[in-house]
């Protein structure tokens, strides 16, 4: 039996590859959201089942889960094996998660002519065709009005590399310099992996590494298992909204009832809203992975691995708007896995109130403005500025919630306002803490923010994909709720809003023309009754408050 000493070594060696795959895909990839904002992920993957072996710490926790559904969709299509230089490129967001603009690329690995594991790599790239710039269509009814489609196809069939397979990528993107970096950054990355992976082999050997992963997953479940043993038995129920799906402007309920025994949950969906026409729709794995991530918050010291969903019963009926097929519309997967992660927290502050925060914003406003350079060095090239946003995080046990932070799906950054005035014509007029848009509590709900953004070319066309337009960021056992989600901008002179609150596509701007954000807050903590008046002195002082 491998030693405990042993076993944290290799943990720690198997997270630092992921790690380096991560960080070299950021340096090289050409496109800011993953190269400033950080959405992509790499990890080790079983060799049978796909099941998660080992995640590093920067890349998405959201993608934990839903990248075992990507290799094992990999696997499932290879009923004859796989040759040792094989490389598999995807989007398929029904076989793998999330939404089309995330391209996922898994290597098996071998070691001495016999598969490993699997290693694979997932980047959220910038533009993959369809009809909105950027690829956030909030009026889709159909994946392909969001993006290209592509199933897993080899990219390196033997180690022999297909340029017919990026060919076909570029043709279908309106940047498709930007898909060639972002691609060329991932492959290096598994490139890297692959090297590191073989140096740990070499110096532990084979049996003791695989023994290490092993226990690894046992550990998991054990100590997954003593957690929820830690919350006390009981049935906890939890139901928020989404705004409206983009089509029908009216609002979708998500729902979790939760049944906990012993050291098992048992998780219900089923009275969350059958799938809409719009594209708010999530595939399973997508929703299986969204709950891992709300776990992985109530209990953070567990490893991210597959054993964290063993004690777990989860139950989405197929015809739920959590558990769609194509061709059903997943474009803003964003705004519903938040969304279950809110209805978790709020479930489980009933039965472990020292574990949970208040919501966070619950949004990432992703935004996009598009169109032609006029001047004369790049007249007719095409600009595609797309980009998320931040809010308030939750009011928690140990204080205040956070100003100003990204949504707690993942762990990337929001890009620098320099960044994106250097890539794109466009100037922000104002990047600012936003007063008043936390919620109540003896843990106030952390700030959101407000952000204006000038056009700078003679014109554009700009989209807006949001949530929490129509219903707040909830507190938790007595905290307020936080602000609204506000978009507007400038159309002749006057400031307008959309007609569905959070959505809109096809707003057309003119030079200095700006379009603004007011970000939601995040959710309070306990009753304001009960804040420090030195805490609500100094909050009116910095200009948190205004009253």
């Amino acid at each position: 039996m491998i030693d405990a000493v042993t076993l944290a070594v290799l943990n720690g060696r198997l997270e630092q590859i992921a790690d380096e795959m991560d960080a070299t895909l950021y340096r090289s990839a050409f496109n800011p959201i993953i190269a400033e904002a950080h959405d992509a992920s790499h990890g080790l993957y079983d060799a049978l089942s796909g099941e998660t072996l080992v995640q590093g710490k920067s890349g998405l926790p959201i993608f934990v889960g839903a990248m075992a559904f990507a290799v094992k969709a990999v696997i499932d299509r290879s009923p004859n094996g796989f040759k040792d230089g094989d490389v598999f490129i995807f989007n398929d967001p029904y076989e793998g998660g999330t939404h089309l603009n995330d391209f996922k690329l898994v290597r098996p690995f071998f070691r001495n002519g016999k598969l490993f594991c699997h290693l694979a790599s997932v980047g959220h790239w910038h533009d993959v065709g369809g009809n909105v710039p950027g690829n956030y269509n909030p009026v889709a009814t159909e994946c392909w009005q969001e993006a290209m489609l592509i199933p897993p196809v080899k990219l390196y069939d033997g180690g022999e590399y297909r340029p017919d397979i990026l060919a076909i990528l570029q043709a279908n993107s309106r940047l498709p310099n930007s898909v060639l970096g972002d691609l060329n950054g991932q492959v290096a990355a598994l490139e890297l992996g692959m090297r590191r992976l073989n140096d740990l082999l070499d110096e532990y050997g084979d049996a003791t590494v695989l023994e290490a992963l092993a226990e690894l997953r046992k550990r998991a479940v054990k100590l997954m298992r003593a957690n929820i043993a830690t919350l006390p038995d009981g049935n906890y129920s939890f139901e928020d909204y989404l705004d409206n799906d983009g089509i029908v402007d009216e609002p979708l309920l998500i729902a979790v009832d939760i049944e906990k025994k012993g050291e098992t949950m048992r998780l219900d969906f089923s009275r969350t809203s059958p799938a809409c026409a719009g594209p708010v729709n999530i595939a399973r794995s997508t929703a299986v992975a969204s709950i891992y991530v709300a776990l992985k918050h109530i209990f953070p010291a567990v490893p991210a691995n597959s054993g964290v969903l063993e004690p777990i019963e989860i139950i989405i009926p197929e015809s739920s708007l959590i558990s769609v097929g194509k061709p059903k519309p997943v474009g803003g997967y964003t705004e519903t896995i938040l969304r279950i992660i809110d209805v978790m927290f709020g479930a489980l502050a009933q039965a472990a109130p020292e574990r949970v925060n208040g919501m966070a914003y619950g949004t990432i406003n992703a935004l996009s403005l598009a169109g032609y350079r006029t001047d004369e060095k790049r007249k007719g090239q095409r600009w595609v500025m797309f980009s998320f946003f931040g809010g308030g995080h939750g009011g928690h046990p140990q204080g205040d919630g956070l100003n100003h932070g990204n949504a707690p799906i993942s762990t990337a950054t929001i890009p620098p306002l320099e960044i994106l005035e250097a890539a794109y014509p466009v100037r922000f007029t104002q990047w600012a803490l936003r007063p008043d848009s936390g919620g109540a509590g003896k843990h106030r709900g952390g700030l959101g923010a407000v952000y204006e953004i000038e056009l700078l070319e003679q014109s554009a066309d700009a989209f807006i994909f949001g949530e929490r337009g129509k219903f707040p960021p909830q507190g938790v056992l007595g905290g307020g709720e936080a602000a609204l989600n506000v978009f507007s901008y400038e159309n002749g002179g006057e400031w307008k809003q959309p007609p569905a609150v959070s959505k809109m596509v096809g707003i057309k701007l003119k030079q200095g023309e700006r379009v603004r954000l007011e970000t939601p807050g995040g959710g309070g903590y306990g009753p304001a009754s009960q804040r420090d008046p030195a805490a609500q002195a100094n909050d009116l002082r910095l200009g948190y408050l205004t009253k």
